[in-house]
């Protein structure tokens, strides 16, 4: 097998989470662009629908699903969906998440926990889910788009870092659990310059983000798809348990990523 072919995802099925717009959305066309079939799940179905028109614009196979990833029925529907449609499930994609800054001393306990919940407990879900088809398929792959706020140690942001911490550690143990047949890897971007991002950030916040990173320029959707394609593929195939920080060689809390 060549270098190339091993970039190659022809036969695989990614369900991805967030596929709407930003870092899912490249996610999703660059699996496309190597051979994938896709599932593209998200809380807006007009979202996915677009990303899933480009995919097939790229003859691979779309199915386009609302999804609120909080929601157990509408995960299980989800996957039952992907499955009937498209046949199998080979890889996951944990794309959905977030949260804003918080004061914690503000911040009630109970907010605190939907926070942990949104970016933690619907990856380990999703990953109950779609492991025992990885299984059936003899191959599978799982990737959790974590974030440097997870090792970062900064103003505001207890209940987002502690999460990614929390979805960061994940991962490894995950890895540990599926191993041999499932790997599990994560990837934590720095400051990503998504469309929504590049239309409401102020001039001088983006100016001290870009002073603040050693490659003096923003990441785009872009670099973080092009590293997911490789924890995908067979490219990364001895590979399992790892975080892969993709942030421009920044050491320090430049944006919560």
């Amino acid at each position: 097998m060549s270098i190339l072919q091993r970039f190659n995802m022809s036969g695989s099925v990614a369900v991805i989470t967030g596929g709407g717009r930003g870092i899912g959305r490249a996610i999703a066309l660059a699996y496309a662009e190597a051979g994938a079939d896709v599932v593209l799940a998200a809380r807006t179905l007009a979202d996915v629908e677009a990303v899933a028109e480009q995919v097939r614009s790229r003859g691979q196979r779309a199915l386009a699903v609302t999804c609120d990833v909080n929601d157990a029925a509408q995960r299980e529907a989800m996957i039952s969906q992907a499955r009937e449609q498209l046949g199998r499930i080979t890889h996951l994609v944990n794309n959905a998440g977030g949260a804003g800054p918080n004061d914690p001393l503000k911040l009630s306990a109970e907010r605190f926990e939907e926070i942990l919940r949104f970016n933690v407990t619907s990856a380990y879900a999703l990953c109950q889910l779609c492991v025992p088809h990885m299984r059936d398929a003899r191959t599978g792959n799982v990737i959790n788009i974590t974030s440097g706020a997870a090792r970062y140690a900064q103003t505001q942001f207890s209940a987002y870092g502690s999460a990614k911490a929390a979805l960061t550690h994940l991962t490894r143990l995950l890895a540990q659990d599926f191993a041999p047949l499932v790997r599990v890897n994560a990837i934590a971007p720095g400051p990503i310059l998504t469309d929504a991002l590049n239309r409401v950030l102020p001039v001088e916040m983006r100016e001290g983000m870009i002073k603040n990173t050693p490659l003096l320029s923003l990441g785009e959707p872009e670099d973080i798809a092009a590293a997911a394609l490789y924890l995908a593929s067979p490219a990364s195939r001895w590979v399992t348990g790892k975080i892969i920080e993709v942030d421009g060689g920044a050491e320090s809390s430049v944006w919560p990523g």
